[in-house]
């Protein structure tokens, strides 16, 4: 570090490498999903790194920008996301890795390295994406070096992650509106620790239950308080000066088979015993919490019947949340039950979004405004054995998948996702935004594009699971949530765990996993 006046200037390196694996979906994350750009940048290297990230809610924009207000030397290295989907792939995993090789030791030394993370990434080859990451960092830079990063709310942080960083920070909020203001929280723990030299105490625990993303919301309760008791600790404790730097709590990803899934916390600070004392405090106000993790989930049918009931004397738009086919969590947005559902029950002016279906849209395209294409949508992937709606779609409005995200969540997201339709099937009166690649639906811009005013329609299908309550649940009458057949299956029970740690409840007041059922003709008869 060098004397800058009276404030200490600091080399930093900063990058990042992100995806959430959901290690049951159907669609592996290649290198050419972290190359191309969609909601967020492209693969980024070197200075265009610094540049590229202005304006999105990402944390590598938020630490960039403190980074650059402090006045320390950034030295950017390489980031890249990739939609949430299954494993990454050895290739997209090693390719990656490569750039962070060659620009550690090409661009050294540094004082800090700043780290963009999930938490929840599962390679082909590693079941956990970000320890070992951290663990070949460490191998070029030791162990002495600072290394702070940022997480997901919904990373399965391991203790390996715990153990080779120096501090881990998360989101607070889900809806992620706090991406990257947690980047800026991360970056200006690093700047106190180098500014500080203290030694730093960290307190890990692990809990012992699943929690289905969709009752993770901290728009709602359990969560909601949970996260206000990890703000109260963290300010608390600081105020009244017992040592205390950073609390971050994890709520994990269930739909990974890996051993360390399920929620985690940390807790930072220069006293040991109060450290410890706030990780005890928080792991048991979670603990405490854990039947409070549920809620109602409706089959499509009953979901459009309901809908359609409420609708009739509502002001504002039924939402239903189509939570198992949320591509933010590795589905393939593809699915049709609730789109099939609300043209069987006839839910005129329902609109259903995002119906990913390249080869529809372009049809649509084709096909062009005003016009009818009979074909089918959707069920691209097959999943479930869903096969496409066929109907006469009228081609009501085209889009070229270029717009700028104005929500909590995607605001300053320069979207990028080929062309789009609005389609409606004049037999029941129901609409499907159909898009060329997959994303959550999670803006209001992704309705308008196609020419929708999403807070006038009397029913609207999002497949999303909670994000999009930050930009939706201000507009919405009520919001029902709907367990349609997808890819990110809500209940953790239902899902074939092969490597799970045993002892851990499959939901909150479960049943506890104790291995992988093995089917009777598989077994030894011996």
């Amino acid at each position: 570090m060098t004397e800058g006046g009276d404030r200490r200037m600091a080399r930093i390196a900063v990058g990042g490498f992100q995806h959430e694996t959901n290690t049951f979906a159907p669609q592996q994350a290649t290198w050419d999903d972290f190359v191309r750009a969609d909601a967020w940048p492209p693969l980024l290297r070197g200075q265009e790194l610094l540049s590229s990230v202005d304006g999105y809610n990402v944390p590598i924009s938020g630490a960039v920008k403190r980074l650059s207000e402090l006045g320390h030397e950034i030295v950017p290295l390489a980031w890249a996301a990739a939609p949430p989907a299954s494993y990454v792939t050895k290739d997209a995993y090693e390719r990656m890795w490569a750039m962070f090789d060659e620009d550690l030791r090409k661009l050294a030394p540094f004082d800090a390295l700043y780290l963009d993370l999930h938490g929840a990434m599962v390679a082909e080859h590693t079941e956990d994406g970000e320890g070992e990451l951290l663990r070949r960092i460490r191998g070029i830079v030791g162990g002495d070096l600072p290394i702070v990063t940022s997480l997901d709310y919904h990373a399965n942080l391991t203790p390996e992650m715990a153990r080779l960083a120096t501090a881990m920070v998360g989101y607070r909020t889900y809806p992620h509106i706090d991406m990257a203001s947690t980047g800026r929280r991360a970056v200006e723990l690093l700047d106190r620790l180098l500014k500080e030299k203290r030694p730093v105490y960290r307190a890990y625990r692990q809990l012992d239950f699943l929690i289905p993303l969709v009752w993770q919301c901290t728009f709602i309760e359990p969560a909601k308080s949970i996260f206000d008791l990890v703000g109260e600790l963290e300010a608390g404790e600081k105020s009244h000066n017992q040592g205390i730097v950073s609390v971050t709590h994890t709520p994990g990803f269930p739909p990974a088979d890996i051993a360390q899934c399920g929620p985690a916390l940390v807790v930072y600070g220069h006293d040991k015993e109060a450290v410890e004392a706030a990780a005890d405090k928080l792991a048991q106000a979670v603990k405490a919490q854990e039947k409070a993790f549920a809620g109602e989930l409706l089959d499509p049918d009953a979901a459009a019947l309901r809908a359609i009931e409420l609708s009739r004397t509502a002001s504002k738009p039924i939402v239903l949340a189509d939570v198992q086919d949320n591509p933010g969590a590795g589905g393939t947005s593809d699915t049709v039950g609730l789109l099939a559902a609300l043209m069987r029950h006839k839910a005129g002016g329902a609109v259903i979004g995002m119906v990913v279906d390249e080869g529809a849209a372009r049809a649509a395209v084709e096909t062009g405004e005003g016009n009818v294409m009979r074909r089918g949508i959707g069920a691209v992937v097959g999943y479930a054995g869903e096969t496409p709606v066929m109907a006469d779609w009228r081609v009501v409005k085209i889009g070229d998948g270029k717009f700028l995200g104005t929500g909590p969540f995607y605001g300053g997201a320069r979207f990028q996702i080929g062309p789009m339709a609005l389609v409606t099937d004049e037999a029941s009166g129901v609409s499907a935004v159909l898009a060329s690649r997959r994303i959550q639906a999670a803006d209001q811009e992704m309705f308008r594009h196609v020419g929708v005013e999403p807070s006038r329609v009397p029913i609207l299908g999002l497949k999303s699971t909670v994000h999009f309550r930050a930009d939706f649940q201000p507009i919405a009458e009520t919001i029902l949530v709907v367990q349609s057949p997808g890819a990110h299956v809500t209940d953790p029970v239902e899902l074939p765990y092969r490597h799970l740690r045993k002892g851990m409840r499959l939901r909150p007041m479960g049943p506890v996993w104790e291995g992988p059922v093995i089917p009777s003709e598989a077994r030894d008869p011996s």
